[in-house]
């Protein structure tokens, strides 16, 4: 401590034990937020905004987001857990706890005179061998079979909404995923566009096997409904555009100004005629037209294209084209010279939808969808916002599941055979003080059912003392958090991804270790020298 005053006289320096003791308890103050949110009968936090904005969520990604956290300690902590949710889509909350236990755990072992070192090497012993036993405890997952892609989906966002809204986007979020999935081709969770309309309930968000625009056609006579449509997708500039380089006009009478007009018309017209034509050609039986350019569309252009029965949008967003040939076939024409029959899609239905000043346009019917919309409806926008991060998590939970083709069975049954396997086995592997790390790695592991139990309102000993008399039987066993009593999570449908396990094991005991190993906490960075 001294060299480091001599090398700077401002700098903060925390000692041996107080660094310690800091880290440890805000690992524990972190842990005590978050425990309250894990499962299904979590609680929910309420987010208070400086503006007054509410934000209810259990969702442990947007609780550590949004808080504002200053002790290093739990910024640390918080940060591998968010890099958690980017890397898996879920498990933020297991993270913090698991490590929150960790650290208390190994502060009963270092207050008994333990040297930290020696948890660390328990706990990197124990993480080796709980990877080598998940690949044994995972189970083959079929990625086609719907139903359980369904009890994952459904585990996932019963941990974030209540039941009755979570069981009707288990349906959502797998019939989504499994619109846009493509025979060996990686799954893309950019082609299934998450639309909000402030509008009816909750229980209203729907999929839909098509695509929602946020705008509509710009012109009062314009089809408001079409049904059996050809699409045009296109990327023409249908208005006058002025030269790239500077360039002058000059004329010498109102004739020949009157001309210079009529050409500049005449380039605009000429585009919009072709396409006018394509309509009348294909669409001689009777169907409709719609057109969706991703450009401008000037009024005489689109007056002359409502007087011919075309529904025009204009200006639509870059992604949304490309998920519009998906849903709809075709491809997107970049020239008016391209148009044939063959780049227009095919849609059963298009129809504008007013809602207040803002109005959307849906495009349903299609026949072979490979991009869709999940419409999120809701009362009030923290509703809404806490149904899309649902949906986020779902969708990765299912998409997980497809990629691991495995699952590992939920509601604490993987962290209950683990902790019965180091106990049975690791520790007969490994000689001295290191077993005391293992046996805390092995209790901290049982945090997790216990907060299972405690957060449904039972006793969290009874639950934790039948779940490892029924472990020891063998077989697999979690918590029925409807009975509290151990029940097979298969017969429930509870089951978790492995991927999500197997990040939350390999990074828990790293940060957990690198923060017990920090005996000097300083704060003498350049900033402070400025002051």
């Amino acid at each position: 401590m001294a060299s480091v005053r001599t090398l700077n006289a401002k700098a903060e320096v925390l000692s041996k034990g107080a660094a310690l003791f800091m880290s440890i308890n805000a690992a524990k103050g972190l842990y005590d937020v978050m425990k309250t949110n894990l499962g299904p009968k979590g609680t929910i936090k309420m987010l208070v905004g400086g503006a007054g904005d509410i934000k209810l969520t259990k969702d442990g990604n947007v609780l550590l987001r949004e808080m504002q956290i200053t002790n290093p300690t739990a910024v640390m902590i918080a940060r591998t857990a968010v890099a958690q949710d980017e890397v898996t889509g879920d498990g933020t909350t297991s993270m913090v706890i698991l490590i929150g236990e960790l650290m208390k755990q190994a502060e009963r072992y270092i207050a008994d005179g333990l040297h930290p070192r020696i948890i660390a090497e328990g706990y990197e012993i124990a993480k080796r061998d709980l990877l080598k036993f998940l690949e044994e405890f995972k189970e083959a997952a079929d990625p086609t079979d719907r139903e359980t892609l369904r009890c994952v989906a459904r585990t996932a966002l019963r941990t974030k909404l209540y039941e009755k809204l979570a069981d009707q986007l288990t349906d959502i979020v797998v019939d989504a995923v499994l619109t846009i999935k493509k025979p060996d081709q990686p799954l893309d969770l950019y082609m299934v566009e998450i639309m909000h309309m402030r509008h009816k309930l909750d229980t209203d968000t729907r999929l839909i096997r098509g695509l929602v625009l946020d705008h509509g056609s710009r012109h009062p006579d314009m089809p408001k409904r079409l049904e059996n449509c050809h699409v045009l997708n296109c990327n023409v500039s249908l208005e006058y555009e002025k030269s790239e380089v500077n360039a002058g006009f000059f004329y010498s009478s109102a004739e020949q100004r009157e001309k210079l007009v009529a050409a500049e018309r005449a380039v605009v017209d000429d585009k919009v005629q072709r396409i006018i034509d394509l309509k009348k050609k294909v669409c001689a039986d009777g169907s409709g037209f719609v057109v969706i350019n991703q450009k401008g569309i000037d009024p005489g252009s689109l007056d002359l294209l409502a007087k011919e029965g075309i529904m025009a949008l204009r200006r639509a967003k870059r992604r949304n084209a490309e998920r519009l040939q998906l849903a709809c076939g075709g491809f997107t024409v970049n020239s008016v010279e391209e148009l044939t029959p063959e780049c227009l899609g095919h849609a059963g239905l298009v129809y504008e939808h007013v809602l207040g000043e803002d109005k959307f346009t849906f495009v349903e019917d299609v026949q072979h969808p490979h991009s869709c919309t999940v419409l999120i409806k809701g009362p009030n926008d923290y509703t809404i916002a806490q149904i899309k991060d649902a949906v986020r998590d779902g969708l990765r939970a299912v998409k997980n599941t497809i990629e691991d083709e495995a699952v590992v069975p939920g509601a604490g049954a993987f962290e209950v055979a683990a902790a019965h396997h180091l106990r049975t086995k690791t520790v007969k592997g490994v000689e001295g003080r290191a077993k005391l790390g293992i046996e805390a790695f092995a209790e901290a592991l049982l945090g997790l059912p216990k907060i299972l139990a405690e957060n449904s309102g039972y006793d969290p000993q009874d639950c934790i003392i039948a779940l490892q008399e029924e472990a020891e039987h063998g077989g697999c066993v979690g918590l029925d958090v409807a009975s509290g009593e151990p029940a097979d999570p298969h017969l429930n449908g509870v089951l978790d991804n492995y991927i999500v396990k197997r990040q939350i094991l390999q990074s828990a005991p790293i940060v957990a270790s690198q923060l017990l190993l920090v005996d000097e906490v300083l704060r003498a960075g350049m900033n402070m020298r400025r002051q």
